[in-house]
């Protein structure tokens, strides 16, 4: 039976390579389907500024994709030497569904990833443009295990117990479409496409301080202000229905984020205060009463379960679920708040000369990264004590490994993803530096030289 300080080291090392691959795949998503949305217009219109955009973002998909590759097999490797309990208990279920994510998803990436990267010129227009779709569905096909794994640990059914406390799964469908799994997917999918809306803006808001006029970087403004105004308030709602799903299905979860420890009717919402387990409250706390009432059950007098309802070793660490909260929403409304500044500044011609929003682009890049980063935070920690929610508790699913070897490996793992990762960021900020141009239109894809009216340059005869 491992200690309790070598299971919190352990959970430490898994919330530090899951992090990095949250934010990496998630890059990855939102980017694909921008650079498919960018090939589209192209193939359609024919612009040459559709396309300079997409060989610009190219390079970073590949630098992200790479990274995003190196952290997954990390985290893959890690359920086996921490989590041997649980790998050994939730096995059934949870390896084939991560499985079905390489065969399905990551195959259909890497495969048709080649030619986006070195087929531009090899093949026509409409089969790049294919493979730029292809890979783009590869990324939410792997978004689609992925949560359908994690949601089953959150709202797990479908399943049977065998007599060795092992889960077996005797309907798939049930396993995969738990009942959270339809709300986080689209969470989620749409976290990870504002995310990079505010990266691929911040950018264009950089290069327009240099060059108002340089057309890419205007496209790329433009496009993410769109996606700012439409997106955001539709995370909102889905925020909103996931809160929903969570209180019927993990009612401590929300308890636990909420601050509340007391079910009482017409339920404050408690903007911000320091829960203490100890003392069993919220200090310091700034109420709105009947808020929390309509937030979460959407009557004016409504009362949700309280801290104080469930026992005391099933709570959730409040402070940090409450807080994780709070940083994520609160992103999340700066978000939207700048979408609908965009969309008046556009009404009124003056999206590409505010200084003051390319300033506040700027500054919100990251933004939708430490949104979703809390987000997690909050699923995960909000979780605990149990690994499979209700089942199987963290304790009993960790390896019997010493404090020592599980501080020495987690040592390891921040140095070298210090020194791995910390280089591919430094070499992808090093290409996001470099101004977006737009080149002289080129011949089609898959045309030949001759046959697109380029006279090639004669061969050079070899001198006697």
């Amino acid at each position: 039976m491992p200690s309790a300080a070598a299971v919190l080291l352990a959970r430490a090392q898994f919330a530090l390579t899951v992090g990095f691959h949250i934010v990496l795949p998630a890059f990855s998503i939102g980017l694909a389907s921008y650079l498919a949305v960018l090939e589209v217009l192209w193939l359609l219109t024919g612009r040459q500024v559709y396309r300079d955009v997409y060989q610009y973002w190219l390079k970073a998909f590949a630098i992200t994709f790479g990274m995003g590759v190196v952290s997954g097999v990390v985290m893959s490797y890690e359920f086996g030497t921490n989590w041997a309990r649980f790998a050994d208990k939730a096995g059934p279920v949870v390896g084939p569904l991560m499985g079905y994510e390489v065969l399905t998803a990551f195959f259909l990436e890497a495969g048709f990833l080649g030619i986006m990267l070195f087929g531009r010129e090899r093949v026509s227009r409409g089969i790049y443009c294919f493979a730029t779709l292809i890979v783009a569905g590869g990324t939410l096909f792997s978004a689609f295990w992925i949560l359908a794994v994690n949601s089953w640990m959150q709202t797990p059914q479908g399943y049977a117990v065998t007599p060795d406390g092992r889960f077996e799964p005797v309907d798939w469908w049930l396993v995969i479409f738990n009942p959270s799994f339809p709300y986080r997917l689209v969470h989620m999918v749409i976290a990870s496409f504002l995310s990079v809306a505010f990266v691929v803006g911040a950018v264009g808001a950089w290069h327009m301080r240099r060059d108002l006029q340089n057309q890419a970087a205007r496209l790329m403004f433009s496009m993410a202000m769109w996606m700012a105004v439409v997106v955001a308030p539709l995370q909102l709602l889905a925020g909103d229905q996931h809160g929903l799903n969570t209180l019927e299905y993990q009612p401590a979860k929300v308890a636990a984020l909420e601050g509340d420890w007391e079910s009482r009717p017409g339920q404050p919402l408690i903007l911000f205060g320091m829960p203490n387990m100890d003392a069993e409250r919220t200090d310091w706390a700034v109420e709105i009463p009947h808020l929390g009432a309509l937030v979460l059950t959407h009557t004016w007098n409504g009362a949700i379960k309280g801290l104080k309802d469930f026992p005391p070793q099933d709570r959730p660490y409040s402070p940090v679920v409450f807080w994780a909260f709070r940083i994520m929403v609160g992103l999340g409304l700066l978000m939207a708040a700048v979408g609908v500044w965009a969309a008046w500044l556009r009404v009124r011609n003056r999206l590409y000369t505010s200084v003051w929003l390319r300033r506040a682009v700027l500054l919100l890049a990251p933004s939708g990264f430490i949104a979703l980063l809390a987000g997690w935070t909050v699923t995960e920690v909000g979780r605990q004590p149990f690994t499979v929610y209700g089942l199987l508790r963290t304790s009993d699913s960790a390896s019997p490994i010493d404090t020592p070897g599980v501080a020495a490996s987690l040592a390891a793992f921040v140095v070298v993803y210090a020194i791995v990762f910390g280089a591919g960021f430094f070499f992808l900020f090093r290409v996001l530096r470099r101004p977006p141009t737009i080149g002289e239109p080129g011949p089609p894809s898959g045309v030949p030289v001759r046959s697109a009216g380029i006279t090639p340059a004669p061969a050079l005869r070899r001198q006697p």
